[in-house]
């Protein structure tokens, strides 16, 4: 029997919206300098006739879902803005009530034939990736899951039982998650607060002496600035790839900044994550990579927590890759290869030992992915794309309500600040940070939290 709680899709509208950046940023070899939003509203009823409005908000993080030497960014972000409406009015014809799970599975399902309608339109010279169709469609996702909260008077993350879903996840995964719901590998409360990851861009100046033009702001300009005035413990640091000494000199850089601003606040532990954008050529560059930090800085490798994925995004065609003798000496996630369940075992298979979730890949697949994970014994981490406003939020409760999630990157409020104006006021914990914290027990209102 269907349950009562499921919901239609009524209408819907969208809009897109453009944030300049305060500073760029620079990853995959590429510099960016600005965000655009794309914006969901709909509404939805249940079976009994409740209606609820949600929202959803995403950055098209082109660059980062479809770098192309074919095909210019310009008309990368053309195409996912197309696909993302082409999406969202296909969700206003779908007419059937259900689970949000289902009902975005069963959009989803469309999204080929969606690309391939857009990449004729656009003439594209290659196809749309799959990573791209996620991101696009990722708004209409968190609107859909916010909705039927909204509808209900209860927060979505409360909805994920074998009272509100009408499969368990072995329909989703495989058949070792029989009789098992997304209950168990969510939580009912978020998190009180959780540690906040700042990125040091390879662009960002570290000290005064780096600083080629002052922004003057009032928002911090150098890393020791950021670190006194957030509170910072825990850092990401974007590297190369291609240039090892530059890595590791930036590597030992930072741990030198970082170490003597931590000292003055008294401080005494704080971590690191690396991020190489997939720039690694080969699995012996990160080895030797590693082999250096150790030797130069061993203070600075002792604070890693983890890598996100060093090496190219096909795992299939780059099979000699393998990260077994990296997740030996620190956790490897996978990240930008990270499109389905399918995905993850064959990034298990190649050595990865943990996942990065970003809800721009939609709430769903979000939602299941940290399901695999816990339950094949996995390092977890939730990563954002510059998420401002609303769609921070969005990351933040999602990670929030994943046990095993140790601390949240939030970074739109360094690169787009103008983008947080709206809501940090109403959420100050979460946009206006001191103890190098956010505070995401505010995440706990109905629909995803905020």
């Amino acid at each position: 029997m269907a349950p009562s709680t499921d919901i239609r899709i009524r209408s819907v509208s969208f809009d897109r919206e453009r944030i300049g950046y305060r500073s760029p940023i620079k990853f995959g070899g590429r510099v960016v300098t600005d965000a655009v939003l794309f914006n969901v509203r709909l509404e939805v009823e249940t079976r009994n006739g409740i209606v609820g409005q949600g929202l959803g908000s995403m950055p098209m993080g082109n660059v980062w879902a479809w770098p192309s030497n074919v095909v210019s960014t310009e008309q990368t972000l053309a195409a996912l803005l197309r696909f993302a409406e082409l999406a969202t009015l296909a969700a206003e014809k779908l007419g059937t009530y259900a689970h949000p799970l289902d009902l975005t599975r069963a959009l989803a399902a469309d999204h080929a034939a969606i690309a391939q309608q857009v990449e004729t339109e656009l003439a594209l010279a290659e196809p749309m990736p799959v990573l791209a169709q996620l991101v696009a469609a990722s708004p209409l996702e968190a609107a859909i899951h916010d909705a039927q909260g909204k509808a209900l008077k209860q927060n979505s993350y409360n909805l994920l039982g074998k009272e509100f879903c009408s499969h368990d996840l072995a329909h989703y995964l495989s058949p070792e998650f029989a009789g098992e719901y997304l209950d168990r590998y969510t939580s009912r409360q978020p998190q009180a607060k959780m540690p906040l990851y700042h990125l040091v861009g390879a662009l960002d100046p570290l000290t005064f002496d780096d600083v080629v033009q002052q922004i003057s702001d009032g928002l911090p300009e150098t890393l020791g600035e950021w670190i006194v005035t957030d509170g910072l413990t825990h850092l990401k640091i974007k590297l190369n790839g291609d240039d090892l000494a530059w890595d590791v000199a930036r590597v030992v850089a930072i741990e030198k900044v970082a170490a003597t601003t931590q000292a003055t606040l008294g401080v005494t532990k704080w971590n690191y994550s690396l991020d190489f954008n997939e720039r690694c050529a080969h699995v012996d560059y990160l080895l030797e990579f590693l082999r250096k930090v150790e030797e130069l800085s061993p203070a600075a490798m002792s604070r890693v927590q983890y890598i996100e994925q060093p090496t190219h995004r096909d795992l299939r065609k780059h099979p000699e890759n393998k990260m077994h003798a990296v997740a030996k000496i620190k956790p490897v996630v996978i990240d930008e290869s990270l499109v389905d369940f399918e995905s993850l075992l064959l990034a298990q298979e190649q050595g990865y030992s943990g996942v990065a979730l970003k809800a721009c890949k939609g709430h769903t697949e979000a939602l299941l992915m940290g399901a695999a994970a816990q339950k094949h014994g996995l390092f977890l981490c939730v990563q954002d794309l510059s998420c401002p406003g609303y769609s921070f939020l969005h990351s933040a409760s999602l990670a929030a309500r994943i046990p095993t999630i140790a601390a949240i990157e939030g970074n739109g409020r360094q690169y787009c600040p103008a983008g947080n104006e709206l809501l940090g006021n109403v959420y100050p914990s979460m946009f206006h940070i001191t103890d190098g914290t956010v505070g995401t027990g505010v995440l706990d209102g109905i629909g995803l939290g905020f």
